[in-house]
Protein backbone atom coordinates (compact mmCIF):
# COMPACT_ATOMS: atom_id res chain seq x y z
CA UNK A 1 0.00 0.00 0.00
CA UNK A 2 1.33 3.51 -1.02
CA UNK A 3 2.50 5.35 1.96
CA UNK A 4 1.41 9.10 2.29
CA UNK A 5 4.20 11.46 2.70
CA UNK A 6 6.14 12.03 5.25
CA UNK A 7 5.60 14.56 7.86
CA UNK A 8 9.43 16.41 8.35
CA UNK A 9 8.24 18.05 11.35
CA UNK A 10 6.93 15.34 13.09
CA UNK A 11 9.93 13.02 12.01
CA UNK A 12 11.15 13.30 15.32
CA UNK A 13 8.50 11.58 16.82
CA UNK A 14 8.01 8.75 15.04
CA UNK A 15 7.34 5.44 16.52
CA UNK A 16 10.01 3.03 15.14
CA UNK A 17 8.91 -0.19 16.49
CA UNK A 18 5.56 0.17 14.96
CA UNK A 19 3.99 -0.35 11.40
CA UNK A 20 3.73 2.56 9.10
CA UNK A 21 3.05 5.09 10.68
CA UNK A 22 2.32 6.57 14.32
CA UNK A 23 3.83 9.69 15.62
CA UNK A 24 3.46 10.33 19.31
CA UNK A 25 4.27 13.83 20.67
CA UNK A 26 4.41 13.92 24.43
CA UNK A 27 3.12 17.51 25.92
CA UNK A 28 1.99 18.73 22.31
CA UNK A 29 0.29 20.94 24.81
CA UNK A 30 1.11 22.72 28.20
CA UNK A 31 -1.15 22.25 31.50
CA UNK A 32 -2.63 25.49 31.39
CA UNK A 33 -4.21 24.26 27.63
CA UNK A 34 -5.17 21.19 29.07
CA UNK A 35 -6.99 22.88 32.19
CA UNK A 36 -8.37 25.13 29.42
CA UNK A 37 -9.76 22.53 26.82
CA UNK A 38 -11.46 20.60 29.80
CA UNK A 39 -13.04 23.77 31.24
CA UNK A 40 -14.53 24.08 27.65
CA UNK A 41 -15.65 20.62 27.16
CA UNK A 42 -17.90 20.79 30.28
CA UNK A 43 -18.97 24.26 29.79
CA UNK A 44 -20.85 22.94 26.08
CA UNK A 45 -24.59 22.98 26.70
CA UNK A 46 -26.13 19.39 27.71
CA UNK A 47 -27.68 18.17 24.44
CA UNK A 48 -24.12 18.83 23.27
CA UNK A 49 -23.67 15.28 25.06
CA UNK A 50 -24.26 11.73 23.36
CA UNK A 51 -24.42 9.10 25.88
CA UNK A 52 -22.88 5.25 24.21
CA UNK A 53 -22.26 2.34 25.66
CA UNK A 54 -19.34 3.02 27.24
CA UNK A 55 -18.65 6.25 26.85
CA UNK A 56 -19.89 9.44 26.23
CA UNK A 57 -19.30 12.33 23.34
CA UNK A 58 -19.57 15.98 21.51
CA UNK A 59 -19.70 16.20 17.71
CA UNK A 60 -18.41 19.56 16.30
CA UNK A 61 -18.01 20.56 12.99
CA UNK A 62 -21.21 18.48 11.30
CA UNK A 63 -22.46 15.05 11.36
CA UNK A 64 -20.33 12.91 9.12
CA UNK A 65 -22.55 11.40 5.68
CA UNK A 66 -21.66 9.44 2.58
CA UNK A 67 -23.36 11.93 0.72
CA UNK A 68 -21.37 15.03 2.44
CA UNK A 69 -20.79 16.12 5.92
CA UNK A 70 -23.28 19.60 6.19
CA UNK A 71 -20.55 21.45 7.92
CA UNK A 72 -20.54 24.09 10.68
CA UNK A 73 -18.09 25.84 12.08
CA UNK A 74 -15.77 24.90 15.08
CA UNK A 75 -15.77 26.63 17.79
CA UNK A 76 -12.83 29.06 18.86
CA UNK A 77 -11.53 26.81 21.29
CA UNK A 78 -11.64 23.37 18.73
CA UNK A 79 -10.22 25.42 15.84
CA UNK A 80 -6.78 26.67 17.51
CA UNK A 81 -5.95 23.29 17.68
CA UNK A 82 -7.77 22.25 14.36
CA UNK A 83 -5.20 24.75 12.72
CA UNK A 84 -2.34 23.92 14.74
CA UNK A 85 -2.54 20.25 13.80
CA UNK A 86 -3.76 20.82 9.98
CA UNK A 87 -0.38 23.18 9.33
CA UNK A 88 1.67 20.02 10.66
CA UNK A 89 0.78 18.78 6.64
CA UNK A 90 -1.43 16.06 8.46
CA UNK A 91 -3.79 16.24 6.43
CA UNK A 92 -1.98 16.65 2.96
CA UNK A 93 -2.53 20.86 2.98
CA UNK A 94 -5.95 20.22 4.41
CA UNK A 95 -7.55 22.06 7.43
CA UNK A 96 -9.54 19.62 10.14
CA UNK A 97 -12.84 20.70 10.05
CA UNK A 98 -14.15 17.72 12.39
CA UNK A 99 -13.83 17.05 15.96
CA UNK A 100 -15.03 14.24 17.91
CA UNK A 101 -15.03 14.94 22.11
CA UNK A 102 -15.06 11.30 23.79
CA UNK A 103 -15.29 11.11 27.37
CA UNK A 104 -14.13 7.83 29.13
CA UNK A 105 -14.59 7.18 32.86
CA UNK A 106 -12.18 4.76 34.55
CA UNK A 107 -13.64 1.23 33.28
CA UNK A 108 -14.72 2.68 30.27
CA UNK A 109 -13.74 1.65 26.63
CA UNK A 110 -14.87 1.08 23.21
CA UNK A 111 -14.36 -2.49 20.61
CA UNK A 112 -11.83 -2.84 18.06
CA UNK A 113 -12.81 -0.89 15.28
CA UNK A 114 -11.70 1.23 12.18
CA UNK A 115 -12.87 4.43 11.50
CA UNK A 116 -14.31 4.36 7.67
CA UNK A 117 -13.98 6.05 4.40
CA UNK A 118 -15.62 8.84 5.18
CA UNK A 119 -12.04 10.79 6.62
CA UNK A 120 -9.24 11.81 5.38
CA UNK A 121 -6.76 8.59 6.13
CA UNK A 122 -5.26 10.34 8.96
CA UNK A 123 -6.69 10.49 12.50
CA UNK A 124 -5.25 12.80 15.56
CA UNK A 125 -5.72 12.52 19.01
CA UNK A 126 -5.32 15.20 22.06
CA UNK A 127 -5.40 12.98 25.58
CA UNK A 128 -6.84 14.92 28.13
CA UNK A 129 -7.18 14.27 31.87
CA UNK A 130 -5.74 10.73 32.17
CA UNK A 131 -3.52 8.16 30.33
CA UNK A 132 -5.43 5.41 28.41
CA UNK A 133 -3.84 2.62 26.24
CA UNK A 134 -4.73 2.53 22.97
CA UNK A 135 -4.72 -1.43 21.38
CA UNK A 136 -4.54 -2.37 17.63
CA UNK A 137 -5.24 -5.65 16.02
CA UNK A 138 -5.17 -7.26 12.54
CA UNK A 139 -8.28 -7.77 11.04
CA UNK A 140 -10.59 -10.77 11.12
CA UNK A 141 -9.21 -13.03 7.77
CA UNK A 142 -11.42 -15.86 6.56
CA UNK A 143 -8.36 -17.44 5.11
CA UNK A 144 -6.71 -17.31 8.70
CA UNK A 145 -10.33 -19.14 9.81
CA UNK A 146 -10.63 -21.68 6.71
CA UNK A 147 -6.75 -22.58 7.78
CA UNK A 148 -7.68 -23.28 11.04
CA UNK A 149 -5.63 -20.45 12.83
CA UNK A 150 -7.14 -18.80 15.71
CA UNK A 151 -8.79 -15.78 15.49
CA UNK A 152 -9.57 -14.09 18.88
CA UNK A 153 -9.06 -10.95 19.85
CA UNK A 154 -6.10 -11.91 21.82
CA UNK A 155 -4.51 -14.04 18.79
CA UNK A 156 -5.02 -10.66 16.51
CA UNK A 157 -3.27 -8.29 19.07
CA UNK A 158 -1.18 -6.53 17.63
CA UNK A 159 0.22 -3.96 20.07
CA UNK A 160 -0.50 -0.37 22.42
CA UNK A 161 0.39 2.61 22.35
CA UNK A 162 0.02 4.62 25.70
CA UNK A 163 -1.52 7.96 25.25
CA UNK A 164 -0.84 10.20 28.31
CA UNK A 165 -2.45 13.74 29.47
CA UNK A 166 -1.40 16.22 26.83
CA UNK A 167 0.27 14.24 23.97
CA UNK A 168 -0.88 14.28 20.54
CA UNK A 169 -0.90 10.90 18.57
CA UNK A 170 -0.98 11.03 14.70
CA UNK A 171 -2.52 7.71 12.79
CA UNK A 172 -1.91 7.12 8.80
CA UNK A 173 -1.06 4.64 6.45
CA UNK A 174 -1.57 0.80 7.91
CA UNK A 175 -2.35 1.58 11.02
CA UNK A 176 -4.79 3.73 10.16
CA UNK A 177 -6.60 1.88 7.32
CA UNK A 178 -5.54 -1.81 7.67
CA UNK A 179 -5.72 -2.23 11.60
CA UNK A 180 -8.25 -2.30 14.11
CA UNK A 181 -7.80 -0.06 17.22
CA UNK A 182 -9.36 -0.23 20.70
CA UNK A 183 -9.34 0.78 24.40
CA UNK A 184 -10.11 -2.26 26.71
CA UNK A 185 -12.95 -1.39 29.29
CA UNK A 186 -11.14 -1.68 32.97
CA UNK A 187 -9.66 0.80 35.54
CA UNK A 188 -6.02 0.24 35.61
CA UNK A 189 -3.38 -0.76 33.39
CA UNK A 190 -0.12 -2.53 33.28
CA UNK A 191 2.95 -1.41 30.76
CA UNK A 192 4.28 -4.29 29.20
CA UNK A 193 7.12 -3.93 26.64
CA UNK A 194 4.21 -4.49 23.47
CA UNK A 195 4.06 -0.77 24.57
CA UNK A 196 5.32 0.33 20.82
CA UNK A 197 6.01 3.81 22.15
CA UNK A 198 7.14 3.32 25.75
CA UNK A 199 10.93 4.83 25.10
CA UNK A 200 8.95 8.01 24.46
CA UNK A 201 6.75 8.17 27.54
CA UNK A 202 7.32 8.57 31.06
CA UNK A 203 6.32 4.86 32.01
CA UNK A 204 8.23 2.19 32.54
CA UNK A 205 7.57 -2.06 32.00
CA UNK A 206 5.99 -3.39 34.42
CA UNK A 207 4.39 -0.34 35.71
CA UNK A 208 0.25 -0.15 37.21
CA UNK A 209 -1.65 3.01 35.87
CA UNK A 210 -4.90 3.54 37.48
CA UNK A 211 -7.12 5.41 35.29
CA UNK A 212 -8.65 8.34 35.69
CA UNK A 213 -11.70 10.54 34.05
CA UNK A 214 -10.08 10.95 30.00
CA UNK A 215 -11.41 12.90 27.35
CA UNK A 216 -9.77 12.91 23.77
CA UNK A 217 -10.24 15.47 20.88
CA UNK A 218 -10.06 13.39 17.48
CA UNK A 219 -9.25 15.98 14.97
CA UNK A 220 -10.25 14.76 11.86
CA UNK A 221 -10.75 16.29 7.57
CA UNK A 222 -14.18 15.49 5.98
CA UNK A 223 -13.64 15.65 2.62
CA UNK A 224 -16.58 15.72 1.51
CA UNK A 225 -18.77 19.02 2.73
CA UNK A 226 -21.98 20.36 1.57
CA UNK A 227 -23.14 24.01 2.15
CA UNK A 228 -26.68 23.94 2.06
CA UNK A 229 -29.19 21.49 2.87
CA UNK A 230 -28.73 19.13 -0.10
CA UNK A 231 -27.74 16.31 1.97
CA UNK A 232 -31.65 16.08 3.00
CA UNK A 233 -32.67 16.04 -0.67
CA UNK A 234 -33.93 19.80 -0.22
CA UNK A 235 -33.03 22.74 -2.04
CA UNK A 236 -32.63 26.13 0.11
Amino acid sequence: MELCPKLKELEPFLVTQAPPTVYYIPNFITEAEEHYLLQQVYNAPKPKWTQLSGRRLQNWGGLPHPKGMLSEKLPDWLEKYALKISSLGAFAGKTANHVLVNEYRPGEGIMPHEDGPLYFPTVTTISLGSHTLLDFYRPFSKEREQEGASQTEESRFLLSLLLEPRSLLVLRDDMYMCHLHGIRGVTEDTVSERVANLPTTSASPGQQLTRATRVSLTIRHVPKTLKSALLLGRKK
